[in-house]
């Protein structure tokens, strides 16, 4: 399956449309399960908290797994991502409540290179902080 977005239509400054992602505690057990990362600071508020952070926080790659599905559900194609990659500037707080936590990704279109792919830089957002810097993906349109 190719990208369904079309090189050609595409400009610098295009913009993906955004995406919010809930995150519940029940959702970092099951990805621990997924990814077999049981790191404490992902389930054990006590723990979490002796160890300096304010909560239980959302894996790291979780977040990042999040933020380029604004990507891949923009590209049509999770293949036509070439490369990927992200700073951890600030974790992502999960309460233990009902509503978690809301990972909020945007992305635009930062270059448009001669070999058929583009730069996407995205922002993700949790309770008003940047949790990822320097978050870029390449990838390969039609």
């Amino acid at each position: 399956m190719a990208a369904k977005i079309s090189h050609a239509d595409v400009e610098v400054g295009t913009e993906l449309p955004a995406r919010s992602f809930p995150v519940t505690r029940a959702t970092l057990v099951r990805y621990a399960g997924a990814s077999g990362d049981f790191n404490p600071i992902h389930w054990n508020e006590r723990f979490a908290k002796e160890v300096g952070l304010p909560d239980v926080i959302a894996h790291g790659m979780f977040t990042m797994a999040e933020a380029i599905r604004v990507v891949t559900d923009w590209a049509g194609d999770p293949g036509a991502v070439v490369d990927y990659g992200v700073r951890f500037t600030k974790p992502v707080v999960v309460p233990d409540d009902d509503t978690g936590a809301l990972i909020e990704v945007s992305g635009k279109v930062a270059a448009k290179n001669d070999d058929g792919t583009v730069r996407v830089d995205l922002t993700a957002m949790s309770d008003g902080k940047k949790v990822l810097g320097m978050s870029r993906a390449t990838v390969r349109l039609a």
